[in-house]
């Protein structure tokens, strides 16, 4: 049963939504996943959806997973690339990977409309501007 299993939090890992290339017409966006641990991650697989209400209507999008396999300390991988369009609903990014045999679980939400320019920061590792949670 779920209340049997350790609550193993999660710690020094982010998924940050970074602005790779801006133009005069258009951005590109990529979801980053970054393991600002000093040990490395293991097994690691992330299931990603976007879901909530867009002009009166409730959408949501396919479920995505990634297996990205293991990552070094203090290294970032790319999940995926994502259409700005996307920014207007939830997008949740469902993480879950091993540490000595360990296994951790966290989701990261980014709220309807939260990825904007007031709440850029300067992303660690990869010094680009975007939207974290940590």
């Amino acid at each position: 049963m779920k209340k049997d299993l350790p609550e193993n939090n999660v710690q020094d890992i982010a998924v940050a939504i970074v602005l790779e290339e801006e133009q005069v017409d258009s951005r590109m966006w990529k979801v980053y996943l970054l393991n600002l641990k000093s040990v490395a991650i293991q097994n690691v697989m992330i299931s990603s959806r976007g879901y909530g209400n867009f002009n009166g209507e409730d959408v949501k999008t396919s479920v995505f997973r990634h297996f990205i396999g293991d990552m070094l300390p203090g290294t970032f991988s790319a999940i995926e690339a994502i259409d700005e369009q996307l920014f207007a609903i939830n997008n949740e990014f469902w993480l879950s990977y091993y540490i000595d045999g360990t296994i951790y679980d966290k989701k990261f939400i980014f709220l309807t409309e939260s990825v904007t320019e007031g709440n850029f920061i300067r992303i660690p590792l990869l010094n680009k501007p975007g939207v974290m949670i940590r």
